[in-house]
């Protein structure tokens, strides 16, 4: 069975790295880079009883929520979502960080990351770019990128895509249940748009709403997917990656591989159950430096 490094060798001309928070919990980067200390602070201002950790039996997304609805909307204020980018801006990047994002940049190839914050482009001394002009809207930058040089098709060039939001543009982050839905109904009306270009045209791979935004890359490139949760609060991502199948389905000879690399035990049948369903290969590995770690990325 294939490794994660034989994999990065094997397909070094087309992968798209899918990255998590997972990177920013391995090494002296939990210490700095801690989603949920961020949490616990925002908790412990808004909420009338000051919250530890977060509960036991609440989504991560209806977490946020339920923040949103007890701040005080009539005080003149910082939205959380800008409360949330303020907290972000103390994250470093680690040498971990640096390697995964290097060997980004040497191969060319792109990065999905489901986190808001800049760690890996800081790493990667990238800067913003985007792939075309008009159009724009903060709310969803999706043809915004970090990069070194500009790129017309996202699959085709090393730039890191932020898949959920950039704290660059706090109104773009997707937080709550709300946030996820609007992307869905964003990116759904680019799937099926008019009867004949349903979930792409059959005519032209490149004839379709999304072909500037990162968008591109989940139908166009196979998926390295870590330090990923995948837990039923992804409900954005878990969508796309049920889409990315019905693609497949529909024009099985464009069909790219995944695969989904975690350390430890998977005992969760449901996640088993939905990866195979939608052709994502499980990939286990002995220990976090088998992802992280300077050898897989040499």
């Amino acid at each position: 069975m294939d490794d994660m490094k034989s994999i990065l060798k094997k397909h070094k001309a087309d992968i798209a790295l899918v990255i998590g928070n997972g990177v920013n919990l391995y090494g002296p980067a939990h210490k700095t880079n801690s989603w949920h200390d961020l949490l616990v602070k925002l908790a412990e201002k808004h909420l009338p009883s000051a919250l530890k950790s977060v509960p036991a039996g609440v989504a991560l997304t209806e977490f946020y929520d339920v923040l949103e609805l007890k701040t005080n909307n009539t005080a003149p204020k910082l939205s959380l979502q800008q409360e949330f980018c303020n907290l972000l801006a103390s994250w470093k990047y680690y040498d971990h960080h640096k390697r995964i994002v290097g060997w980004a940049m040497n191969s060319d190839r792109p990065i999905l990351t489901t986190n808001f914050e800049q760690v890996l482009s800081d790493a990667g001394r990238c800067t913003l770019q985007r792939t075309k002009k008009g159009g724009f809207t903060d709310f969803y930058p999706w043809e915004s990128y970090y990069g070194t040089k500009a790129i017309e098709n996202p699959a085709e060039g090393f730039g890191i895509w932020h898949v959920n939001g950039m704290q660059n543009y706090h109104r773009s982050i997707r937080l709550g249940l709300t946030h996820y839905m609007g992307s869905v109904e964003r990116a759904r009306g680019w799937f099926y748009k008019g009867n004949e270009r349903q979930l792409f045209s059959g005519k032209n791979m490149r004839d379709w709403e999304g072909e500037a935004s990162w968008l591109h890359i989940i139908f166009n490139s196979p998926l390295l997917i870590f330090g990923l949760r995948l837990e039923e609060d992804e409900v954005f991502f878990r969508w796309l990656l049920i889409e990315r199948a019905r693609y497949f389905k529909k024009f099985p000879e464009r069909k790219k591989d995944a695969w989904y690399v975690y350390a430890g035990k998977q005992n969760n049948d449901g996640k088993q159950f939905f990866l195979e369903g939608v052709g994502i290969t499980p990939l286990h590995v002995a220990s976090y430096d088998d992802i992280y770690g300077s050898e897989t990325w040499s």
